[in-house]
């Protein structure tokens, strides 16, 4: 499960308690349920707000999440000049070594420095024996921002980063779309994360198996793609939480009975498409002709198809 620190820091007596009962007690949560915690870093600066750095390790000591990144990192975003992404690079790693003991998750970015967060990191005996990395700054890029790194750069650049660190458990921020899972599969990425299901439940979206984004509620004026009849049909069939107690009303819902819907909704088709990917990946080994009927997502069946390509020429 993940949650954000950020969301602690502005609730006071919510952080107090997580800090005094342990965030499992706190949150109800059974142990054998494990905590990632994001430190909330973009969040901030998105707000024009300081990082809480020493409060998010108080935090981190106290509330005992089972994983946590550094405290913060510096993301780097495509437009930025080669400097700005030096100087993002060179305070990211000041951090991953400021606070290399512990279980603390070392951070680096897809940027023009990720062969240089690879040498340092393969440098650092303290940083190379993590049994964690986590790699961030993939999203704007693969949403296409100005100055985007071009896709086949952004393949090489994570199949090049996952040989390096072949042991390593590796976390992507950042994915959370039923096409976007196929690529963390491909490139056995251990653990992802988003709060994607949720964004698109409050706006009053909902994520299809293989498909992806349909406007099921009208809550502002969202672009996207409604709901056609053949889908709704499809949607009555969900075997979701969400779905078999309120149907297909029960997504259309505004307040916060249909976010629930929505967002249990969103996060089954997450969780399905992540267990089906994995099963045609490992078990039925027939993912490459599976994908091609399965996934009809235009923007990333391209990329994938590219990834498998890569994937081939890498192996041989």
């Amino acid at each position: 499960m993940m949650i954000s620190y950020a969301d602690f820091h502005k609730m006071p007596s919510q952080r107090k308690q997580a800090m005094e009962k342990g965030l499992h007690e706190h949150l109800g949560v059974p142990k054998n349920v494990k905590f990632y915690l994001d430190n909330g870093a973009f969040s901030f600066v998105k707000n024009n707000q300081e990082v809480p750095v020493k409060e998010y390790a108080e935090f981190v000591r106290e509330a005992k999440p089972d994983w946590f990144p550094i405290p913060q990192d510096f993301i780097p975003t495509p437009k930025m000049t080669l400097e700005e992404q030096e100087e993002c690079f060179n305070k990211t790693m000041n951090m991953n070594f400021r606070y290399y003991q512990g279980d603390y998750v070392p951070v680096v970015h897809i940027s023009n420095f990720l062969e240089k967060y690879i040498e340092k990191i393969i440098e650092s005996k303290a940083l190379s024996n993590k049994p964690y990395i986590a790699l961030g700054g993939i999203v704007p890029n693969l949403l296409r921002a100005s100055k985007a790194i071009p896709y086949k750069q952004i393949i090489d650049n994570l199949i090049h980063f996952r040989q390096q660190f072949p042991d390593q458990k590796l976390h992507i921020f950042g994915i959370g779309g039923t096409a976007t899972l196929h690529l963390a599969g491909l490139l056995g990425i251990n653990s992802v994360d988003s709060s994607g299901w949720r964004n698109r439940a409050a706006r009053g979206l909902i994520q299809l198996p293989g498909t992806g984004d349909r406007i099921i509620s009208q809550l502002g004026n969202w672009r996207g793609r409604t709901i056609s009849k053949e889908e709704e049909e499809k949607l009555k069939q969900c075997q979701c939480p969400g779905c078999k107690q309120g149907g297909l009303e029960g997504l259309k819902l505004s307040g916060g009975i249909g976010f629930y819907n929505r967002a249990t909704h969103n996060l089954w088709v997450l969780l399905e498409e992540a267990r089906q990917i994995q099963e045609h990946l490992h078990i039925l080994k027939d993912y490459e002709t599976w994908y091609q009927e399965h996934l009809d997502n235009t923007t990333y069946r391209p990329l994938i198809q590219e990834l498998i390509l890569e994937l081939k020429l890498f192996t041989n």
